[in-house]
């Protein structure tokens, strides 16, 4: 059963930063393992904006507002990207039924976009 949906577009030159602002942005925004992650990768910009929109769309399927650093996007050994909750919004899947947390993610050189399924178990 579906218990929540959010979907996000992000343009990519909104992340085309300078180092300093970078740091600032990354400090505010992203976890640790997200920037380790874009540092390793070409086209940075597409994944900072990527990453922000699956941020942005988890943040819409439960409803309201999660601290940025705790909604993080991981990947699975295939690629797969996942979302991983920290923190106090770890909390948020038992208290709202989810089992299980869908995202998918992609991007050009221009948007990037997100969309989060949150699935329950029917009660």
């Amino acid at each position: 059963m579906v218990v929540g949906i959010g979907m996000d577009l992000a343009e990519v030159a909104r992340y085309e930063f300078d180092e300093n602002k970078l740091a600032w942005f990354a400090r505010k925004v992203y976890t640790e393992e997200e920037i380790a992650y874009i540092m390793r990768k070409r086209n940075r910009a597409e994944r900072l904006a990527g990453f922000f929109a699956a941020k942005e769309a988890t943040r819409k399927a439960f409803g309201h507002a999660i601290v940025w650093r705790e909604v993080g996007v991981s990947h699975e050994r295939s690629g797969k990207p996942v979302i991983r909750l920290y923190g106090r919004a770890a909390q948020l899947p038992e208290r709202r039924g989810v089992t299980r947390i869908h995202l998918s993610i992609t991007h050009t050189a221009t948007l990037a976009a997100a969309v989060v399924v949150l699935e329950g178990d029917a009660s």
